[in-house]
């Protein structure tokens, strides 16, 4: 699960962490008195109004700007609200902006990447951070890989003082300011374990010039990034309140409703599977064989009919489909449970599409029985005797319409 920005900031700020002052609008006309309210406390004239969505590229999409004016705010406020962003992780699509930060600015004299995940090689959580902070640590990873320092987190005791003041002076702290970034590092490593996060990130990190409060200047966290464990969230009922269904694909929130696991694509094959294995082979053999796969949807093992028919409903409600291949390796997923699902669909929802099925194992001869009966009623509808023949006739079939 994902949070906005501003979420990750009130976490930060839970744990101790400084972070600049800011508030969240949904409405153009409350910017000007938030940035006046937020420049005030911070003593600045300087403020940033960032869009508020779950994709990165903001900045290059024109959707972080830098104001210094009650009048700028709001301009860019009413730009940002009234116009969808595009970037590199949007696509041509775009996303609709609902909410925007409007924080203090500050000055940066130094920018660092701080993050907490899971080293999956080790098996261990791990601290990660960089010198060069304010860009994705993808690129620092590719272009300048020495620049990445690590501190592997013991399972039981976590992150140690210790470890969090060598990995302030590794990334060159100086002073003060060494103290105040140990002090940063703990508490994210201790809100990353306690929050049952995935990933917890700072980036920037930055370094204030000096001032007479701060002599070497202060340590503070401008931008925040976290993911949580959907597995966890029973227990994190304050995390899984910050669950944003507007941020999310409606039919992937309405699949895990009936305990569907739905990835939109952007292909024009529908996929319905049982197995997460199966079905990266499915979508991997249509590429094999021309097509192109519109989604990952398995329904696992429990699935009901009422669930199944469902997934059919959510499959169709995507209009880049022009084919639907079901795949069922009926073990503790029964296949005559998919054939009454989809003879239940085709009279809720119907076919206008082609439809090829592939059942095996438990039940299939029933299931094969109940397909047979159904072709009246289901025109589209083609069985297959293995999945490249199955795969062969949907790709064949989409092509041909």
């Amino acid at each position: 699960m994902k949070v906005h920005e501003y979420q990750a900031r009130q976490l930060l700020a839970s744990a101790g962490i400084p972070v600049p002052p800011g508030e969240v609008i949904t409405d153009a006309g409350e910017a000007a008195r938030v940035y006046e309210q937020v420049t005030a406390k911070a003593g600045t004239d300087l403020a940033v109004v960032k869009a508020q969505v779950h994709a990165g590229g903001r900045g290059k999409a024109g959707f972080v700007k830098l104001v210094r004016s009650a009048a700028e705010a709001s301009e860019a406020a009413k730009f940002m609200l009234s116009n969808k962003m595009v970037s590199v992780q949007t696509g041509p699509q775009g996303l609709d902006v609902r909410k925007l930060l409007i924080a203090a600015g500050v000055d940066i004299e130094k920018e660092y990447y701080l993050a907490v995940t899971t080293d999956r090689a080790k098996r261990t959580d791990v601290l990660i951070a960089s010198s060069e902070g304010g860009v994705e640590i993808e690129t620092v990873a590719r272009e300048n890989p020495d620049a990445i320092v690590k501190e592997w987190l013991d399972p039981l005791i976590g992150l140690q003082p210790f470890q969090a003041r060598r990995m302030a002076f590794r990334l060159g702290f100086k002073g003060k300011q060494i103290g105040q970034a140990a002090k940063i590092m703990l508490a994210l490593a201790g809100l990353y374990r306690s929050k049952d996060a995935s990933l917890a990130e700072i980036n920037p990190l930055i370094v204030t010039p000096a001032s007479s409060d701060y002599p070497d200047g202060q340590v503070l966290a401008i931008d925040a990034k976290f993911n949580f464990d959907d597995n966890a969230l029973f227990r994190q009922k304050d995390v899984a309140e910050m669950f944003d269904p507007t941020e999310e694909n409606p039919a992937e929130i309405k699949a895990k409703k009936y305990g569907l696991s739905y990835i939109a694509l952007d292909g024009n094959i529908g996929c319905l599977v049982n197995g997460a294995g199966l079905a990266m082979s499915t979508m991997d053999i249509i590429k094999l064989h021309g097509g192109d796969p519109a989604n990952f949807l398995d329904v696992g093992g429990s699935a009901n009919e009422e669930a199944v028919t469902e997934a059919f409903r959510i499959i169709l409600s995507d209009s880049k489909v022009q084919g639907v291949l079901v795949n069922i390796f009926g073990g503790i997923m029964q296949c005559d449970i998919i054939a009454s699902a989809i003879v239940s669909a085709a009279k809720e929802v119907g076919f206008s599409v082609p439809l090829v099925v592939r059942l095996e194992g438990t039940n299939v001869d029933r299931a094969r029985e109940i397909m047979d009966g159904a072709r009246g009623d289901i025109p589209t509808l083609q069985t297959a005797s293995d999945l490249t023949d199955a795969a062969k006739k949907v790709t064949s079939a989409v092509t041909a319409a």
